[in-house]
């Protein structure tokens, strides 16, 4: 048995059974017991990710307590384990029951090794995710620390950050609300060498425009009603370190003119007072909206614009960073799991499913709210779409198995040669770097003949 391979328990009384499931998962480590306490043997030994848990064990093998009892210690000493509940046609009442309890699926019988097996497939996949989850919340050393992605286009924008960020270049954050800006600018601010002074940010549209000026650039003592003592601005009490300043774009034109003289001069002037204060900061910038647009309308100062944007980077919205919403979902059910001391072990295929369909328009700031109130409010031990308040699209979802993937590209490809190819076998076959036998048996196995117009091969 090769180290590498999945481990998988299967409980399960009946011996024909055994045979039958041992040689249909024999891509698997399979360790088959009849009982329960054999199966928390292996469960303690093994640690495996996926269990098929037959409910009706001895000594009640025609009825579901030993198997629901043993469900419940099986979740008990390894909470991530998936454990998939086997029953017979009349007991869907008892399978409910185990899903409440905390069971990942359950199969009905009688036994169908293919649709068994995608369901174990599924199963197996959901506990990788899980477990590289939990990797990366431990790896709190991370200079990226707070950023889950596997998205490419997101993980490029932390490979930019990790370049730009030993320089002193002033950076603009380019992204929708919620998409995570200040946490790059955070990064930014933990890999340059200003990391040991002050990270000091302003969000330029949650303050009134009067009070904006003195937050900051600061105030001498009279220099306005209520200003009783001297008090140093935000960007001053940034001196060594980065300021960070966040939805620049709703500065008015007044600050505007202040801000660029500071990025040109890199020196302050507190509201009443004459003296120059020279300050030493790293800018980092942020906005949702379209500066060039705003520039166009002249609400934006085209060289305040140019100060700015030495290092532009784009910061793609949730719905474009493919596979990121189960990784993030997953990562805040954790987390607030654990703040609110619920015992929740997952989310049902429909909230998945719902999830990656969803457009979080809110992005990832909205999941983590969605995920929250879910956590909070659900009854049960899986969320669903109904907790999450979100409707399940029509359709099936995007397949996840491989081997479904790997078929439906290659049933794509094929289509399309045969299209270009004008149905032409030997022509279509080049294209495709395959055999012209080859492809007459693909044609048939995707049952393709009388989809597409196949012709004679031509000499």
């Amino acid at each position: 048995m090769k180290k590498d391979q999945k481990i998988l328990l299967i409980v399960e009384d009946d011996p024909g059974l055994q045979k039958q499931m041992r040689w249909s998962f024999d891509d698997y480590q399979t360790l088959i017991v009849a009982d329960r306490e054999s199966a928390l043997a292996q469960l303690r030994r093994h640690e495996p990710a996926v269990v098929t848990l037959d409910l009706g064990l001895p000594p009640d093998p025609d009825g579901a307590s030993e198997g629901l009892v043993t469900l419940e210690q099986i979740l008990a000493l390894v909470p991530d384990t998936k454990v998939i509940v086997v029953t017979g046609n009349q007991d869907r009442a008892n399978a409910v029951k185990a899903i409440a309890m905390g069971a990942y699926d359950f199969y009905q019988k009688p036994f169908d090794p293919e649709v068994l097996g995608l369901v174990v497939e599924r199963a197996f996949s959901l506990h990788a995710l899980q477990q590289e989850n939990r990797q990366l919340l431990q790896s709190q050393d991370s200079p990226m620390q707070g950023i889950l992605t596997r998205d490419p286009g997101m993980l490029k924008v932390c490979r930019n950050v990790e370049k730009v960020a030993p320089s002193d270049a002033t950076v603009l954050l380019l992204g929708e609300s919620g998409a995570g800006k200040e946490l790059l600018a955070k990064a930014l601010h933990r890999l340059s060498p200003r990391s040991a002074k002050r990270f000091v940010a302003i969000n330029c549209a949650a303050i009134p425009e009067n009070l904006l000026e003195s937050e900051l650039f600061g105030y001498e003592k009279g220099a306005f009603t209520g200003a009783n003592k001297q008090t140093r601005g935000k960007i001053e009490f940034a001196d060594g370190g980065t300021f960070f300043l966040d939805e620049v774009g709703d500065l008015s034109l007044a600050l505007q003119s202040k801000i660029l003289r500071f990025l040109q001069e890199r020196v302050v002037e507190r509201i009443g007072g004459r003296e120059e204060i020279a300050v030493d900061v790293r800018i980092v910038c942020a906005t949702h909206q379209n500066l060039k647009k705003l520039i166009e309308e002249g609400r934006f100062r085209e060289d305040l614009y140019y100060r700015l944007s030495e290092i532009v980077i784009a910061i793609p919205p949730l719905r474009d960073r493919h596979g990121d919403a189960a990784l993030l979902a997953h990562a805040f059910m954790h987390k607030f799991s654990r703040q609110e001391g619920r015992s929740i072990l997952g989310f049902k295929q429909d909230a998945l499913h719902a999830m990656e369909a969803y457009a979080w328009p809110g992005n990832v700031r909205e999941m983590e709210n969605y995920i929250k109130r879910a956590v909070i409010m659900t009854d049960g031990s899986q969320i669903g779409a109904e907790d999450l308040g979100l409707s399940v699209p029509a359709g099936e979802p995007e397949p996840v198995n491989l081997r479904e993937v790997r078929d439906e590209a290659e049933r794509k490809a094929i289509v399309k040669a045969l299209s270009r190819a004008d149905g032409n076998i030997r022509a279509a076959a080049e294209l495709l770097g395959v055999s012209r036998p080859t492809l007459y048996d693909l044609v048939d196995r995707h049952g393709l003949k009388q989809s597409v117009s196949i012709k004679a091969d031509e000499a």
